[in-house]
């Protein structure tokens, strides 16, 4: 049901137990992004489209403008910046699918491999992330003794990880991020095949890689349900970010939806943040928790390239999710429109905005879940009075 502007500010105005998360799409700080920063690695990469990584620097710029060279940390998060301000979230969560590493023991045939030195860790400083969730088709680029360099590189920055280890037990364990006088958000990191993620880069007993789930089935709910219930306690809230599904289209799996539900009626998961996409998917209030299906992009090297425009890969969204974490419910969700553009993040235009809209009202319906434009420059998510069944949404 759509709640009035007073409902909402009265509900706003309790903040002592209210959780604010800033929740990123695929965040890819490697290749192109990598080579603008202060220090560059060796601009090699074992593509078959390109071998450097400074030609995706020349795209950009050829379809939108000279880029300095180099900038700032801070340089690539553009009017992100801003809004980070303004909003002041609690916690600030992205999906990091580049290795941090000097590496060059790359994954053959892997395809695309996305490297950042570890000299450039500033810039996820500069944004002061919180939290990057690793169990993602890209973190293993540059080989285990790439993941093992991330990992080191990240916690050295004090920036908490989820979704990969030195083994299984350390992969499967959450970030716990406490927020001072309101609780604490507990972020689990999960990989499916789906996404592209090897089998081979699962992590074991003894054996460096990624969480990555065996399937969507009730067993696994069951499994992430004992993980869960061994560090929640009262007044935590419970992210699951899972890297599933293929890079593009709009088809969200019925086994999907299923599995998002019942980590939430099983699970004791509280917010699904899903990634994977390239471009931003419908999402769904259920239950009163908030299920992202598919991000989108917040930061990459694409400009310039060319076969996915009907997608507007370009264009993505700055989530900020409120929650009671008293019961782990839903308050609000405001999203700022955002366009890559010369390598940095900036503010969509009206247009772009617009259009953002009319996608996620239309892949919204099958959910119940609209979209409101405030007008300025803020999208809210809304559930409708009436929405499909379980039956009915099974079979769209």
């Amino acid at each position: 049901m759509k709640k009035t502007q007073s409902q909402v500010n009265d509900r706003l105005s309790t903040k002592d137990h209210l959780i604010t998360i800033f929740l990123g799409g695929d965040v890819m700080t490697g290749r192109g992004i990598d080579q603008i920063l202060p220090h560059p690695s060796d601009p090699f990469i074992p593509e078959a489209y390109l071998k450097d990584a400074r030609e995706y620097v020349r795209l950009a710029e050829e379809a939108n403008g000279s880029i300095p060279n180099p900038v700032s940390f801070s340089y690539i998060w553009g009017d992100a910046l801003e809004e980070w301000e303004q909003v002041s979230p609690d916690v600030k969560l992205i999906n990091l699918e580049t290795s941090i590493t000097l590496s060059n023991e790359y994954w053959w045939g892997k395809g695309i491999n996305y490297r950042m030195n570890p000299e450039n860790i500033g810039c996820l400083a500069a944004a002061k992330i919180d939290c990057c969730v690793l169990a993602n088709n890209h973190v293993l680029d540059w080989g285990y003794s790439g993941l093992r360099e991330t990992i080191a590189t990240l916690k050295t920055a004090e920036i908490k990880t989820a979704g990969a280890g030195l083994n299984r037990q350390l992969a499967e364990a959450p970030a716990i991020m406490e927020v001072r006088g309101k609780g604490r958000a507990i972020a689990f990191s999960f990989g499916v095949t789906t996404s592209g993620i090897p089998t081979s880069w699962a992590a074991g007993t003894d054996k460096l890689g990624v969480n990555l789930l065996p399937d969507l089935s009730p067993r696994t709910v069951r499994y992430i349900q004992k993980q869960v219930d061994r560090v929640k306690r009262s007044g935590d809230v419970v992210v699951a970010s899972i890297h599933w599904g293929g890079n593009w289209g709009y088809e969200i799996l019925p086994q999907q939806i299923e599995f998002a539900h019942q980590l939430i009626d099983r699970a004791g998961v509280d917010l699904i943040h899903g990634h994977s996409s390239h471009h931003v998917k419908g999402m769904e209030i259920y239950r009163d928790r908030l299920i992202i299906y598919g991000c989108g992009d917040f930061i990459d090297d694409y400009e310039g390239i060319s076969g996915y425009e009907y997608f507007r890969d370009d264009l993505g969204l700055m989530y900020f999710a409120t929650l009671d974490s008293d019961t782990g419910k839903l308050v609000n969700l405001q999203m700022i429109p955002t366009q890559i553009k010369r390598l940095r993040v900036q503010r969509a235009s009206t247009v772009d905005l617009l259009w953002l809209r009319e996608r996620l009202n239309r892949e919204g319906k099958r959910f119940g879940t609209s979209v409101e434009w405030d007008g300025h420059k803020t999208l809210t998510l809304e559930k409708l009075d009436q929405i499909p069944s379980s039956r009915d949404m099974s079979t769209i």
